[in-house]
């Protein structure tokens, strides 16, 4: 089990790395858009019509897709005042227990957003022309992602192998 689990866990690692050049490059766009409206509009007394609802939703690319990554290196934020008041054990117990609210949420995000964006598929945003379901796209990708990446680290973790999360390798060690 664990060199397919190795293998699989190499490929979300391309996955997780493309989603984070994904959305770095959201955010460089998003900045160039926004510093080309504010050049339009206060130096060219013009504005770019389309320039708010494209940066919006580079930012919710940015934003999901970063956050889906961050889940899968254990960068996530936690309340960690209790792990260092328990035991090793209890302490994967804890982060195992995290990855399944995790997963609950990442589910959520993925049936709603799902909701949201089939529900806006008929509206078109005027500046840009296309659907308004484009707004919701992030959400549900980024959705999958959280499930997949917080699966996989069930799943390493359940095989004794590492994950990302920080102190949790050391952790494992003397389990």
């Amino acid at each position: 089990m664990q060199p397919g689990l190795l293998r699989l866990a190499v490929w979300l690692g391309y996955v997780a790395k493309a989603a984070l050049w994904v959305a770095g490059a959201g955010l460089v766009a998003m900045t160039a858009i926004i510093g080309a409206q504010v050049f339009f509009r206060y130096l060219l007394n013009d504005s770019i019509i389309w320039s708010e609802p494209a940066a919006v939703i580079l930012m919710g690319w940015f934003i999901f897709l970063g956050a889906a990554v961050g889940i899968r290196e254990g960068y996530h934020l936690s309340f960690d005042i209790l792990l260092y008041l328990v035991s090793q054990r209890v302490k994967l117990i804890l982060y195992s227990l995290s990855d399944i609210v995790v997963t609950g949420f990442g589910i959520g995000m993925v049936w709603f957003g799902g909701q949201l964006m089939v529900s806006a598929y008929g509206i078109t945003l005027p500046s840009l022309g296309i659907t308004g379901a484009v707004d919701f796209i992030p959400l549900v990708v980024g959705g999958v992602l959280m499930v997949i990446f917080s699966l996989e680290r069930l799943a390493r973790r359940a095989a004794g192998l590492p994950t990302a999360r920080f102190g949790e390798t050391e952790l494992e060690e003397v389990a």
